[in-house]
C-alpha cells in the first residue's frame, strides 16, 4: 500500500498493469508516457475509449482517471514527457515497471534502476510472421540490484540494441494483443505482489520467464 510505483510506458502492457495495481491496493504511483491516444491504440490500451482518440487524450491522464475510478485516494504523479528528463523522479520508487517498445530504452531504464537501487521489472512482446501466419512471443524479466541483468541473461544483445524499436507490422496496423499484453502484466503483477508482501515468502531473485502465443503458455528461460 505504501510501496511507490513507477510504470513507464502506458500503452498494452502498461495499462494492464496500472488497472492490475489499483486492483490490488497500490496507493502511491508514478506514472511516465509522453504519447497520446490515438484510434490504433483503442484496440489495447485498457481505459481509453474513441473519445480520448478523438481528443487525443494524454495516456497519462487515460492511467489517471482508471486509477481514481478503482481508489479515489490513490496518489498519482503523471509525467507526460520522456522518463530521461525525470530519472531524479524515480530515485523515490520502490519498483519500476518497464513496459517499452524500444530495446534501447529497455537497457537505459535498467541501468537507471540498477543506479538508483531499485527493482525493475520489464515486459514487452513482438509480433513476427511465421509460415502459417502470425507468432507472438514475449518476457516477463526481474532484474534485482546485484543479481543478474538482462545482459547477463542473454535478452539484450548488440544486435537486438541495434533495432530501433519492435515492428508490428506484419500483424497490421491493430495488431489484435491484447490478451498476450494481459498475460504478461498478469505475470509481471504476480512477481511484484511476491516481492513486496508475505504472499510468497520464497521469491527467486532472479526471474526470467519467456511467452509463446501460440501455445498460451509462460515458461522459466
Amino acid at each position: 500500500g505504501d510501496s511507490i510505483v513507477a510504470i513507464v510506458g502506458l500503452g498494452g502492457g502498461g495499462s494492464h498493469i496500472v488497472q492490475q495495481a489499483a486492483h490490488l491496493g497500490v496507493s502511491h504511483f508514478m506514472l511516465f508516457d509522453p504519447d497520446k491516444v490515438e484510434e490504433s491504440n483503442l484496440n489495447r490500451l485498457i481505459g481509453a475509449t474513441s473519445q480520448d482518440a478523438t481528443a487525443e487524450t494524454l495516456k497519462t491522464t487515460v492511467a489517471l482517471r482508471l486509477i481514481k475510478g478503482i481508489n479515489p485516494m490513490a496518489e498519482v504523479e503523471c509525467v507526460s514527457g520522456k522518463w530521461q528528463e525525470h530519472q531524479a523522479l524515480l530515485r523515490r520508487c520502490d519498483i519500476i515497471f518497464g513496459c517499452l517498445d524500444s530495446y534501447r530504452d529497455r537497457y537505459e531504464l535498467e541501468v537507471m534502476a540498477r543506479r538508483y537501487l531499485v527493482p525493475y521489472l520489464d515486459i514487452g512482446m513482438d509480433v513476427h510472421e511465421a509460415d502459417d501466419g502470425c507468432c507472438v512471443s514475449g518476457q516477463v524479466i526481474l532484474s534485482m540490484p546485484g543479481h543478474l541483468c538482462m545482459r547477463c541473461l542473454g535478452f539484450l544483445r548488440e544486435e537486438l540494441l541495434a533495432r530501433e524499436a519492435e515492428n508490428y507490422g506484419a500483424a497490421g496496423g491493430r495488431p489484435q494483443v491484447v490478451w498476450a499484453n494481459g498475460s504478461l502484466a498478469s505475470a509481471a503483477v504476480g512477481v511484484f505482489t511476491q516481492l513486496f508482501t508475505p504472499w510468497h515468502k520464497a521469491h527467486a531473485p532472479t526471474v526470467y520467464l519467456e511467452y509463446d502465443g501460440s501455445s498460451q503458455t509462460l515458461t522459466s528461460s
